[in-house]
């Protein structure tokens, strides 16, 4: 039985809607407009334990809508869903003591106290018992390097370092679910690493059930095996990456360095996609042209210092995706 299910699931929220400027302020307290705006409508997966699935959409596609319904924080107008056996709304107190949940733009812990301070309290919410606290808290802060940040106040902490700190927090009380909302947001590259790191050492080795929210595609490529992908309220796409990237864009790229300038090719079935210098990038469909003989052919006419083949990014991939079924920003 998959341990979180979610069948049919619908929400709508109602937005005030006002005309601009103080003419419009005035009208909208005589008489307010309002607007519905359907954040899910008929959303419908399941998540096996142990499973890192990588739930991905533009802004306002509802990603952030399904992890606080997830989470117990929303209740859905229409649909089911069930947590280990709990329904998320219904059953909060029980259901909140098995997840952990992070939001990359909001914290939980205390602005003004020190880090070690806001897990103390913490390990009190949830009532963990003081000896399996303190096993699991050393571990933790060892894990993502937290030790010379226990003693400062959470609002001196970089970004990098509270999204650190936010990671132990939501996983002191040992949860066997976590939902990830942006937690690399904004962060730089080696922070990105390292929780990247982190996440994936949580779930291959501890076995803990992932969902990740993010716009970072690299977060996609390095952590998930399985892609959701969300426009407009609902599922438009449910596979492994590889298995969307071959659906939505087949074709590879070829970067060669000449030995001098880039020459002028003209190759049927290929389309020059980049020019600098001695370098060029060239775009070719495999199914109709193949890699090693467009290699040899360009090998057998130009001296190559370099010649590699690759896949198109993530980014381009999930944006092609998005231009095909309409699902960019409203």
């Amino acid at each position: 039985m998959a341990q979180i299910l979610v069948q049919g699931l619908a929400k709508t929220y109602r937005v005030a809607e006002r005309d601009p400027g103080v003419l419009g302020a005035v009208r909208g307290l005589v008489r307010r407009r309002w607007r519905t705006v359907e954040a899910l409508k008929d959303v419908s997966f399941a998540l096996e334990r142990g499973e890192l699935l990588g739930f991905i959409g533009p802004n306002g596609a509802g990603k952030s809508t399904t992890i606080k319904i997830l989470s117990g924080i929303l209740r859905p107008d229409s649909g089911r869903v069930e947590i280990d056996g709990l329904v998320p709304h219904l059953d909060r107190i029980s259901h909140v003591a098995r997840i952990g949940v992070v939001f990359g733009q909001r914290t939980q812990l205390w602005w003004d106290l020190p880090v070690i301070d806001g897990f103390d309290l913490l390990r009190d919410i949830y009532r963990v018992d003081p000896r399996r606290y303190r096993t699991t808290r050393d571990e933790l802060v060892g894990m993502l390097r937290l030790e010379r940040l226990l003693d400062q106040p959470v609002r001196q902490l970089s970004l990098g370092q509270r999204m650190r700190a936010e990671l132990a927090a939501a996983l002191l009380h040992e949860p066997s679910i976590l939902f990830l909302d942006e937690p690399t947001i904004g962060l730089d590259a080696p922070s990105k690493l390292a929780v990247r790191e982190f996440i994936k050492t949580l779930n291959r080795e501890r076995g803990v059930t992932v969902l990740l929210t993010t716009h970072d595609m690299h977060d996609i490529e390095a952590l998930a095996e399985r892609v959701i992908v969300i426009g407009h309220g609902r599922v438009l796409a449910d596979s492994p990456f590889e298995a969307l990237r071959a659906t939505v864009l087949t074709e590879r790229r070829l970067f060669v360095d000449f030995a001098q300038d880039a020459p002028d090719l003209a190759l049927p079935g290929v389309e020059i996609r980049g020019r600098s210098g001695r370098s060029m990038e060239l775009a070719f469909d495999p199914r109709m042209t193949n890699a090693p003989a467009l290699i040899a052919a360009i090998t057998a006419g130009h001296a190559v210092d370099d010649i590699h083949v690759e896949q198109p990014a993530i980014e381009e991939v999930i944006a092609r995706f998005y231009d095909l079924h309409g699902a960019g920003e409203a």
